[in-house]
């Protein structure tokens, strides 16, 4: 659904007329206060980028694409599934008011991480669920909340999130960027990300910015 839907965009000129931005591993805001930065990778980014912008502590949300080969790739490109990259947000959160245990928690719940390069009608390496680490305690942290939802028996089959260290950062063109709260009416963001919202929405709504 979501391939016919860029298909269509890409015909009618849209995303041709936008470049990719140039590569960033780490907002200026990081850099600049005790904020730190998840890279995440769940499928669609444009699913995970409109959950994360409403939880508490998340300051911006980012998509791109990361865990590739090719430089300053384009969306074509990943696309192709040949570039080794995949469809990430890069979340800059403040980690008093939200763990990144419990962005990854919150993660798990958004996003099926049993389902090798594919979240439903999604199918490719672009979309696999995986987890960019920026340090060994956030390493430490992806590990134990995969041990700690396992034991739980959290998903009916084995979690295969990939957890691999971080290298860089290449954000997605603007047509991509609050693509939700830009397209909320457009099929694809009603049946796919709309469900994603409400469930989020139900279940972490002590997580949920304040109006």
């Amino acid at each position: 659904m979501r391939t016919i839907l860029m298909a269509a965009l890409l015909w009618a000129g849209l995303a041709l007329s936008v470049q990719a931005e140039e590569p960033k591993s780490m907002s200026n805001e990081a850099k600049r206060t005790n904020r730190e930065v998840a890279t995440l990778g769940g499928g669609c980014f444009w699913c995970i980028e409109a959950a994360f912008e409403e939880l508490a502590g998340v300051e911006s949300v980012v998509s791109g694409y990361s865990g590739g080969d090719l430089p300053n790739p384009s969306y074509q490109a990943v696309c192709t599934g040949t570039t080794g990259h995949a469809e990430v947000v890069q979340v800059t959160f403040d980690p008093e008011v939200l763990s990144y245990a419990d962005l990854l928690r919150i993660f798990f719940t958004i996003h099926d991480p049993t389902t090798p390069n594919r979240q439903g009608a999604d199918v490719g390496t672009q979309y696999r669920s995986v987890i960019f680490t920026h340090s060994p305690a956030q390493r430490e942290a992806a590990v134990q909340v995969i041990r700690e939802l396992t034991e739980r028996e959290v998903w009916d089959d084995p979690i295969v999130t990939e957890v691999t260290s971080f290298d860089e950062f290449y954000a997605a063109e603007k047509y991509h960027q609050q693509y939700y709260e830009n397209n909320q009416n457009q099929p694809y963001c009603r049946a796919v990300i709309e469900p994603k919202i409400i469930k989020l929405r139900k279940e972490f709504k002590d997580r949920l910015k304040k109006d």
